[in-house]
């Protein structure tokens, strides 16, 4: 007993080593994207990609002048969101997929600071995310009012300490009925930390994991609807706040 007091600090940092190790390994060891992820990250004739330092989307036909960083779930490859940045890309907007330190957004959460310095050409920004990514989002519009145009909310909502509800940005947030981890009823309370104008988007048969293409999520539902068909809705949505943010612009 003596021995163990005279060395207690020494078992403790051994703890702490062990607990830091185990919490960076269920952080960087996440599930692999699904092939179509890996499709989209392949440039063409629409579309050009570029996977350093971000993820990179950018219309061939055009230069845009309005674009989108979006912020990843927790624990999500990042790549698991290019066949959603990748078909908006296509309709001439600017996508940027921020990967995050250790997979999770909210130590990163400033990170579209640095995407906003580097494509000086953009003159109107929109920021989304999915699940922790849009919390983080909200948080960085939260505190760049004069930077952020719009924010998509995928499956997320704001903190309680970033009220949006008087903020004048454009705002959608996109949320599936079938979600075991942003549920309805959360959505739900959301709703008095987001400005009234909010548009609010229910996808009907939609669960959690299938704003992305990473497979399945512990702790979510089956959805009654497929992955595709989740993504032609959530990509609409998304090009529709694109849309109103460039007509805000242009009055």
């Amino acid at each position: 007993m003596n021995k163990l007091k005279k060395y207690w600090w020494l078992i403790a940092i051994g703890m702490l080593f062990i607990g830091i190790v185990a919490f960076i390994a269920w952080a960087v060891f996440i599930p692999s994207p699904m092939t179509q992820a890996y499709n989209a990250l392949q440039s063409d004739s629409q579309v050009s990609v570029a996977e350093q330092p971000w993820l990179v989307f950018q219309p061939v036909q055009n230069i845009p002048t309005t674009g989108l960083i979006f912020y990843p779930g927790g624990r999500v490859d990042p790549r698991a969101y290019a066949p959603s940045a990748h078909t908006l890309a296509a309709n001439g907007y600017l996508v940027v997929i921020v990967p995050m330190p250790l997979n999770l957004a909210v130590l990163g959460a400033n990170r579209a600071s640095s995407v906003i310095q580097n494509f000086a050409h953009i003159q109107r920004w929109v920021i989304a995310g999915h699940s922790l990514g849009g919390s983080m989002a909200a948080l960085f519009a939260y505190n760049h009012p004069d930077q952020i145009k719009g924010l998509v909310l995928w499956a997320s909502y704001p903190a309680s300490s970033n009220n949006l509800s008087a903020s004048t940005i454009k705002v959608t947030s996109i949320y599936a009925t079938l979600d075991g981890l942003a549920t309805q009823d959360k959505i739900e309370a959301s709703k008095q930390l987001l400005p009234p104008a909010t548009t609010w988007v229910p996808i009907v048969g939609g669960n959690h994991a299938q704003f992305g293409w990473y497979g399945e999520q512990a702790g979510d539902n089956t959805a009654t609807i497929s992955r595709e068909r989740q993504q032609e809705l959530v990509i609409a949505a998304t090009l529709d706040l694109l849309l109103r943010v460039d007509q805000m612009q242009e009055k």
